[in-house]
């Protein structure tokens, strides 16, 4: 994917779990923000790191095997950021191995000034080879976090020493995320815009886009290799579906138990085999790059496109293809569900009020506090909208009466498509997402805007995606350290798993997908399974303890 956040899932009361966060957050979410704020009068101005008074240069390693990180300065907000606030960046890429990247760097001791990655075994391990910097003595110094986020949501971040590590990005206290479908506009109006709800009516129409057009893929499922578009046809066979496969476990009761034997997730890979078998699904899944499914996207050549995050690619997309042609373009639909299921329980995407990933820094850094100074305004209402609209006087000009909520201009609206395009590309480069700050943010704005001039991304979001994802905060940091025996026993189910969904995606029959996920089954309990489970259920009943306020 490229960045989007997220590649999550959800059940819990979302009661309870937007209580504890929201409950922290409060009124803070609305409090206006203001970097030079001084601590209750304890810290002065002159205390603290101001950003543009001196340069500040750090290195920058995006821990993942897809990910690179585009050119810092050479995008309007980015290069705003540089001159500005005289920030520079030097990108660190991964190669498309970032684990052997981090091993390397741990072994030889060296690392960047700041590694962007997962929350859990990687920041542990970092964590205690004693390489990585605490936060806890600047958060009322540079107090963003603790405003939009909350104690109790920081406090989900500590590691087992009680110190803060971890910088959350897409953080929240509000239900978000882009997971679903998206559906080629010019392709669906010419076969006569037919029903498209459940997995029957999914079938049926991409056999007919299949039948008229030869050279279109009907069902994109993104990279396949990692089960985004799968995992989205899984949830088509789950009420409150979570997208367990992320966690390699399904809820049962108050313990989690096998995916293999899932009976939801054994049907929606059979149905998964048959549109494969059938050609229905792009041949090259599980070898394909994002520059090819980018490029299938972009020229039109995709009947159906889904994944954990299609919106950035589809918001491009669109853009260039109704400039071309008026009729042409992507819109989304309601989650698929099979029939019978109730379309309001149908997820197929999730968000953790502790967002997606995380950001940390290195005793590598010269000067961390500086570092953290950046972060704090990163994550702002001023960093937030030079990222998401641009640097000041673009397409948005000064702030309202509250103090923080900027005032969009005219080429808001306008110059829309350029707006997209420059999104594409800061999309990739907003590492501490403030969710709060900026679904809200545009969502108020655009509800004043006609439907056709709105954003076509926080359209379908406002529309489907924020009301089709679920909560699954009580799901995360489930994994056990890599060099223990569990950690151990993970890796060995992870390959069972991994290797398990390549195969049954070939399968000859329903018989064969069948058969292949009982011999996983047997591979797993022969690998500890069972005992991996234990160890997962232990930590989610931790986080439901956590979350109902009991630890």
């Amino acid at each position: 994917m490229k960045m989007s956040k997220k590649f999550i899932t959800p059940i819990v009361s979302a009661v309870m779990a937007l209580s504890l966060l929201a409950g922290c957050s409060g009124n803070n979410t609305n409090a206006p923000q203001n970097s030079g704020s001084t601590n209750d009068g304890s810290e002065t101005v002159s205390q603290r790191v101001e950003l543009g008074t001196q340069p500040l240069d750090f290195s920058f390693y995006g821990h993942y095997d897809w990910y690179t990180m585009p050119p810092w300065g050479e995008d309007a907000s980015t290069k705003w950021i540089k001159e500005n606030k005289q920030v520079n960046i030097k990108a660190i890429h991964s190669g498309g191995s970032a684990a052997q990247k981090l091993n390397t760097m741990i072994a030889t001791n060296d690392l960047p000034d700041v590694i962007w990655l997962e929350r859990g075994a990687d920041v542990e391990k970092l964590r205690q080879a004693g390489m990585l910097v605490s936060y806890d003595e600047y958060l009322d110094k540079y107090p963003n976090l603790k405003k939009w986020l909350g104690e109790a949501g920081i406090n989900m971040l500590r590691s087992e020493d009680g110190k803060l590590y971890q910088f959350p990005n897409w953080y929240t206290s509000q239900p978000n995320g882009n997971a679903g479908y998206v559906v080629n506009k010019k392709i669906y109006e010419e076969l006569g815009s037919p029903k498209l709800e459940t997995t029957d009516d999914l079938y049926e129409y991409l056999k007919q886009v299949k039948a008229k057009y030869p050279n279109v893929t009907p069902y994109e499922p993104h990279l396949a290799k990692d089960g985004q578009g799968l995992d989205v046809l899984y949830s088509a066979f789950k009420e409150d579906n979570q997208k367990f496969p992320s966690i390699r476990a399904v809820p049962s009761g108050s313990e989690l138990t096998s995916i293999f034997t899932d009976a939801a997730f054994r049907e929606s890979m059979q149905y998964t085999a048959k549109l494969f078998r059938e050609r229905l699904i792009t041949q090259d899944a599980m070898t394909q790059t994002l520059d090819q499914v980018t490029e299938k996207v972009m020229t039109g050549n995709v009947a159906v496109f889904a994944a954990a995050s299609p919106t950035e690619m589809a918001m491009q997309a669109h853009a260039e293809l109704a400039a071309k042609d008026p009729d042409a373009g992507y819109f989304m639909i309601w989650p698929i569900r099979k029939e019978g299921l109730d379309k309001n329980k149908i997820f197929p995407g999730t968000y953790t009020q502790l967002g997606w990933n995380v950001m940390v820094i290195t005793k590598k850094a010269k000067n961390p506090e500086a570092i953290f100074a950046f972060m704090d305004w990163y994550t702002s209402p001023e960093g937030q909208s030079v990222l998401m609209w641009g640097p000041p006087g673009l397409y948005w000009d000064g702030v309202e009466e509250d103090g923080f909520t900027p005032k969009f201009t005219e080429k808001y609206v306008t110059e829309a498509d350029e707006l997209a395009k420059l999104q594409g590309t800061t999309i990739n480069m907003n590492w501490l997402g403030n969710t709060v700050f900026v679904d809200g943010t545009k969502a108020k704005y655009e509800s004043t805007l006609p439907e056709e001039k709105r954003n076509w991304s926080t359209r379908w979001q406002n529309e489907i995606t924020w009301k089709t994802q679920s909560d699954a905060t009580e799901f995360i940091n489930l994994d056990p350290m890599p060099e223990s025996e569990e950690g151990i026993i993970r890796q060995r189910i992870e390959d069972i798993f991994l290797e398990a969904r390549a195969k049954a995606l070939f399968a000859k029959s329903d018989e064969e997908v069948l058969s292949i996920l009982d011999q996983a089954q047997k591979d797993a309990e022969s690998a500890g399974y069972d005992k991996l489970l234990r160890f997962k259920t232990e930590k989610w009943q931790e986080n439901l303890s956590k979350m109902a306020g009991n630890s």
